[in-house]
């Protein structure tokens, strides 16, 4: 079987190769434009492996889309290649609804064209899935029901209205033309190889060195945290076995306030990296909120456990720690980012 992956230099698409070339014996096409936040690396020890075929080229090039699927005859697609962070769709929406909307529906129309052109058989075992956020549902109150996948949408930041406008032409060409399609949403991911803009590994890194911990207004906001691994682990069950319209909330039932997040951060590495200045909380810097910041999410992920097979593994505490331990061992990758590419600095102030 061969599959094509879209984004799989980027955080979440790594895990699902690695996930891939580790679990099966499946070709892995990686179609990844290599922007800012990609990372070749993040393969690990399959970064030399001949079943993984990176194609360098933008998910919104019409002919480049329509040439991948010519070229390798995928059985499967996962489209996770996305613009994926709200300060910086708050500072610049273009970009996403370029990436998130018009490229989700070039890529679309090139799988459907590819999709046409198989038999019975192949058409039949098709799926294309496509990987999308819990932000797309809007915001909860304290006390509200989790999201599942009956919630409506309301999206609140360009972010989550560019995945929103996705995921509604996923369904549409689903609906539509017959196209075996379905939807994955998830909560806050974390963990290894994640780029240094959010919450977890720049906290993280700021705290190494001494730097001031930003917490928005007054940290009360309230995130489920998800380690990429267990969501790489579910992506990959959906695509074997996903039906044709369906959506998969996917979630770990672990809900954390920021604050809480930050100061487990700080006490981890208390623990593991003592600073001879003090406890890090010291550190803690309260800033302005984001633009529109929402106040909860939460997912409701049991008929996904259920159709799957799926639990998530990783409480949060212990996948924190595994998360940070990752950061200390590996500072050969994340100090070149942080000294070239993205310093750490505010992102989301232009509203």
């Amino acid at each position: 079987m061969t599959i094509l992956i879209t984004g799989g230099f980027g955080f979440i698409g790594s895990a699902v190769v690695r996930r891939l070339l580790t679990t099966t014996e499946e070709v892995v096409v990686n179609v990844d434009l290599m922007t800012y936040a990609a990372s070749p690396a993040a393969l690990g020890m399959h970064a030399g492996d001949r079943r993984h075929i990176h194609i360098q080229a933008d998910i919104c090039d019409h002919e480049a889309m329509r040439e991948a699927f010519a070229t390798h005859r995928p059985d499967r697609v996962m489209h996770l290649a996305a613009e994926s962070h709200v300060d910086r769709s708050i500072d610049g929406p273009a970009a996403f609804i370029r990436t998130n909307v018009v490229g989700t529906q070039v890529l679309l129309e090139a799988a459907r064209h590819h999709w046409n052109t198989l038999d019975a058989a192949a058409k039949a075992a098709f799926r294309f899935h496509h990987v999308s956020t819990d932000e797309v549902f809007g915001s909860l109150h304290e006390g509200d029901a989790p999201f599942d996948a009956r919630t409506p949408y309301d999206p609140r930041s360009p972010y989550s209205a560019s995945k929103a406008g996705s995921d509604h032409l996923v369904r549409a060409w689903e609906h539509t033309y017959g196209f075996p399609a379905f939807v994955s949403n998830t909560t806050n991911n974390y963990g290894p190889w994640q780029f240094p803009e959010k919450l977890i590994p720049l906290v993280t890194l700021n705290a190494l060195e001494g730097r001031p911990l930003p917490v928005y207004g007054k940290g009360e906001n309230i995130r489920d945290w998800l380690h990429v691994d267990d969501h790489a682990e579910a992506l990959v069950l959906a695509l074997m076995r996903g039906r044709p319209g369906a959506t998969y909330c996917i979630g770990p039932r672990q809900e954390r306030t920021n604050l809480q997040v930050v100061r487990a951060i700080c006490a981890t590495l208390d623990r593991l990296r003592p600073d001879p200045a003090g406890p890090r909380e010291r550190l803690i810097t309260y800033v302005a909120d984001r633009p529109g910041h929402d106040f909860r999410y939460a997912m409701d992920p049991s008929e996904a456990e259920a159709e799957l097979g799926w639990t998530a593994r990783y409480d949060f505490e212990a996948g924190l720690e595994h998360t940070i331990r990752w950061y200390l061992d590996n500072e050969a990758w994340w100090r070149p980012i942080r000294d070239k590419t993205y310093g750490g600095q505010r992102l989301g102030v232009k509203a």
